[in-house]
């Protein structure tokens, strides 16, 4: 049961490590193994906390199977969604990097699996592998690059045009089905007013209006998105 079990770990941490789109797939294969020896794995249920405002980072988390949320609570308790993960991201680096707790939580949205690796061995690698460091920098940039395009939109925009940018956020981030227009993730309608900064019943109303034009359609969770360059165009002007 252990030898599967650790066999188990090894092809989930392996699958992070040697991916393609992973920032350890840069490792020397010493490196590599130092890290598959030392990673942590973990499985969370939908719904499952995989870490908490104000709680310390126990090691830098990467998803390997899932989607995540990351999300602030704000006044009165409303959630604002700040981040979606995907495999093979990172979640809750920058309080780790910055040796401060964490200032949001994370949430599965669907059974999910992560991979971690511990602060002190993070930095050994980093200090050891110029590319490594080269390759999380990047990734911080481009995520603080997605943060103040998003700041933009949720403070500047209509109704209108953030629900169409957070419908073209999901599709970005998690494409779409078999049918090429039903986006690949299934949010509540509460998550996707919390991604929209809006309200859960301008979001329903918004969603319908766009459905009635013909833009997208819905089936419960599902959303086919119709009409591509009408969404964007509501995304830009609103």
């Amino acid at each position: 049961m252990i030898e599967n079990e650790r066999k188990s770990r090894e092809n989930i941490c392996g699958e992070v490590i040697n991916n393609p789109n992973s920032v350890f797939n840069v490792l020397t294969p010493s490196e590599k193994e130092e890290l598959l020896a030392n990673m942590t794995c973990s499985f969370f249920k939908k719904g499952e906390y995989i870490y908490k405002e104000g709680e310390r980072p126990l090691g830098l988390v990467c998803l390997s199977k899932g989607k995540v949320k990351v999300f602030k609570e704000g006044v009165g308790g409303r959630e604002q969604i700040v981040r979606m993960a995907k495999p093979i991201g990172f979640i809750g680096y920058r309080a780790l990097f910055a040796e401060e707790n964490n200032i949001a939580s994370a949430v599965a949205i669907e059974d999910s699996i992560t991979c971690t690796v511990s602060y002190e061995l993070i930095l050994k690698l980093i200090r050891l592998n110029a590319e490594l460091s080269l390759c999380i920098i990047r990734s911080l940039s481009t995520e603080l690059g997605f943060s103040n395009n998003r700041t933009i939109t949720l403070t500047q925009k209509h109704i209108r045009g953030r629900l169409a940018e957070s419908l073209l956020f999901l599709r970005d981030t998690y494409g779409f089905e078999e049918d090429e227009a039903t986006i690949k993730v299934y949010l509540s309608r509460e998550d996707i007013a919390n991604l929209s900064n809006m309200t859960t019943s301008n979001a329903i109303r918004t969603l319908s209006t766009f459905a009635s034009e013909n833009v997208i359609s819905i089936d419960g969770r599902k959303i086919k998105i119709l009409d591509k360059v009408r969404l964007d165009r509501i995304s830009k002007l609103g």
